[in-house]
This record gives structure tokens, C-alpha cells and sequence, in this order.
């Protein structure tokens, strides 16, 4: 997560019994490249020790009995003028108060005071204590001061109920801190619009035509858009993935579905990474086919060209500044890419091959060659998706400039 990379973060941890999923956000951190200081209150120490998320992050905690030691005059203005961001997580309603109102009278409210970087809380806290006035009142306060808020979800709580004030899942409070820390980024002000997944063709109401694609390369596109800033529409076909935070998401099916969405968007960008259907039954049985009718006899058709199609070339209007296209391939990679990068009218081609084992569908790794329009190439070595998204992005907003 090259966003995330030397990176100074301050996490704060107040007294919440969500304090645990806090170590879990301190690993995640620390593991994407960020330098994590740790602040705990008083009560965040009742918890969780400042031993476990020095082991995670390998940089000392802080508690409140630094804030009285020989650093203490520095401390605090330190971490505010040196940190990238200041996220609190878990966040309670008791600490939420103590920022809406100024009062600094320990080491993470008066780090807070004195901070110049975005502030992100992730509140957590039990029955009715959220939808109290005072502290939706408060909520509004820091909301007006530019402090972002991630949460709380619905679930049950530490005491038993049900009901609004359980932190957010350390994942995602993750997405949020990548979204905040993108939002000046190289595609601020631009709408990328990105596909993924297989799109699924019906046979009948039980049974579909598919492919392999997982969605992983287009997702991690949709993530590296939003980190370096854009607006981002993910057109996403079926898959088990859980979506960038941040992202619009549109969920379709079949490769009509696909078009008919994308012909609903403009924008700065389409990455079209979803392996869409070539074929479609010619028409899907209403009934589920049973066995004991023998073996169906097929006729298939051509999905709708969905590249071609939003590309301009059939409607003469072109919805996209730039277009990018994948070129999943089992032989003749390069030529089977260039053609499609030319009879698309796209700007840029990733041309993959699909029969090697550590690239292409369902792996965790690729490896691409970009084609231009102006006939450049540029082979990429095998790498993470995310780190070809990484990529990919950057040519797009070159590509935009």
C-alpha cells in the first residue's frame, strides 16, 4: 500500500472494549509501510497493554504518564506537528465530548489540540449512548471542524443489546484512512469509472454460463484510484470481494447489465478489467432443465461489445476521456492485444496470459504488458495486483494530464 507508505500515524486508543480490534488496525498499519505511534488513555490501558501494540508496530506506546515526564513539554506538540494523520479508534463518547469542547486534560486530547493533520474517529461505544442528543450534538461539532468520522455500525454490543455504537471492523476503518490520506492525490477531481468480476449469462433460473475471473485486478484498481484521489464508480459482476471504501458501487450480472450501467456513466476514465461474456444463450429456459429430458441443445449468440460500444465507435459520442481495456489471453498475447486495442479505439491495453499459473484469473499476482495507442509497450515484471494497479493508475492519470 504505497499510500500508506512512511506514513506517520498517530493512533489513539480510549476505553472501549474495541480497543482489541485496535492492535489488529496498529498490525494492519504498520505491515502497509506506516510508522504507528500509539497513544492510550488511561482507560484504553484497562483494555489493551502498551507491551501488545509495541509489539505489532515496534515503536514504544504512549500512555498519560508520558505527558508528566521529561518529554512532556515536546510530546504532544511533536506528534501534532509531525503526524500525517491522527486516528482514534475506538472512540468514546466521553473522549468525542472532550474534543468537541476544547478540553485537553490528557496525552491523546491534548495531542488532538495541538494536531495540524486530519483527524479521522472511529466512535464505539453502548446502547443509546450514540443517539444521545449530547452526543449527536457533539458528533455535528467535530463534523463542522473538518474531523472525519468512520462508524459506528449496527451490531451487538458489549452489553449484550443490539443497537447502534459498535466500532467498524479494523479493515475498514483502513479503507477510510487511505481514502482520507488520497484525497490531494494525482486524480483529485476525477471520476474513474472501473469494471470487475465475471459477468454470469443465464442457462435457466438455476444454472449460468461464467469464467474464472475472481475481480481481484479490478478491485485493486478501484482501491489505487481512490488513493490517488478519484471519484470512483465500480461496475462490479458477482464475486465474494469486499469493495474499497469509497467507492460507488454498482452490482450487476450479466454482460447487457454491464453495458446498460456503463451507458448510465461518464466520467475521466473507464478501466474495463471485468472479463464480460463474448456468448449468451440465445435465449435462457424459463424452467430449471431437468435431467430427465436428455441434454439440452444450446444455441448461442454474441454478448453485447461493451468496450466498443462505450468506446464511441457505434454511437459517435465518446463518454470517457480515456479508455483502458485487459486483454486476458491463452495465446498470441501481444497480437490478440493489439487488436483489440485498435478495434476498441482504446488508450491503453494491459495484455495478460492466462495460461501461466502465478498471473491471470484467481492468483495474487500478474503479469502485464501495457500497449498504447501511440504504439509504446512497456512490459511490467511479475507483481501483486495491487501493485499492477498501482501502475495502471498512474499511466491513466498521465494519460489524463
Amino acid at each position: 500500500m504505497s499510500i500508506l507508505a512512511e506514513k506517520h500515524i498517530l493512533l489513539g486508543v480510549t476505553g472501549s472494549i474495541a480497543a482489541y480490534k485496535a492492535a489488529d488496525l496498529a498490525s494492519r498499519l504498520a505491515q502497509a509501510g506506516a510508522q504507528v505511534d500509539v497513544i492510550l488513555t488511561s482507560a484504553g490501558e484497562k483494555f489493551v497493554s502498551p507491551l501488545t501494540f509495541q509489539s505489532v508496530t515496534g515503536r514504544r506506546a504512549y500512555t498519560d504518564q508520558d505527558l508528566w515526564g521529561n518529554e512532556a513539554h515536546i510530546l504532544h506538540v511533536n506528534f501534532g506537528k509531525t503526524a500525517d494523520m491522527l486516528v482514534i479508534a475506538p472512540c468514546t463518547a466521553d473522549t468525542m465530548a472532550k474534543l468537541a469542547h476544547g478540553i485537553a486534560d490528557n496525552l491523546l486530547t491534548v495531542t488532538a489540540l495541538a494536531a495540524d493533520c486530519p483527524i479521522l474517529i472511529a466512535p464505539a461505544m453502548d446502547g443509546g449512548m450514540f443517539d444521545h442528543p449530547a452526543t449527536r450534538e457533539n458528533l455535528k461539532t467535530l463534523q463542522s471542524r473538518s474531523v472525519l468520522v468512520a462508524g459506528p455500525a449496527t451490531g451487538r454490543l458489549a452489553s449484550g443489546i443490539s443497537g447502534v455504537g459498535r466500532m467498524i471492523e479494523p479493515a475498514e476503518i483502513l479503507g477510510h484512512i487511505r481514502m482520507a490520506l488520497g484525497r490531494s492525490g494525482k486524480l483529485a477531481g476525477k471520476k474513474i469509472v472501473v469494471t470487475a468480476g465475471g459477468t454470469q449469462e443465464a442457462l435457466d433460473p438455476v444454472r449460468v454460463i461464467a469464467n474464472h475471473s475472481s475481480g481481484k485486478q479490478g478491485y485493486a484498481l478501484a482501491q489505487a484510484a481512490i488513493d490517488a484521489g478519484a471519484e470512483v464508480c465500480l461496475v462490479t459482476a458477482p464475486t465474494a470481494l469486499i469493495p474499497p471504501v469509497g467507492a460507488r458501487v454498482v452490482h450487476v450480472t450479466s454482460a447487457q447489465e454491464m453495458l446498460d450501467a456503463l451507458l448510465n456513466e461518464s466520467g475521466d476514465a473507464l478501466i474495463m478489467a471485468a472479463a464480460a461474456a463474448d456468448f449468451r444463450p440465445k435465449q435462457a429456459a424459463k424452467e430449471k432443465m431437468k435431467k430427465r429430458d436428455g441434454i439440452p441443445q444450446i444455441q448461442l449468440e454474441a454478448a453485447p461489445d461493451i468496450l466498443k460500444t462505450v468506446s464511441g465507435s457505434k454511437s459517435g459520442k465518446r463518454r470517457f476521456k480515456v479508455l483502458a481495456g485487459f486483454a486476458a489471453e491463452s495465446r498470441n498475447l501481444l497480437e490478440n492485444a493489439l487488436e483489440k486495442l485498435q478495434s476498441k479505439g482504446l488508450d491503453l491495453i494491459a495484455a495478460n496470459d492466462i495460461s501461466a499459473k502465478d498471473a491471470g484469473f484467481g492468483a495474487e499476482t500478474n503479469r502485464i504488458t501495457l500497449l498504447f495507442a501511440g504504439g509504446a509497450k512497456e512490459s511490467l515484471p511479475l507483481m501483486s495486483k495491487t501493485d499492477a494497479a498501482e501502475k495502471i493508475i498512474e499511466h491513466v492519470a498521465r494519460l489524463l494530464e
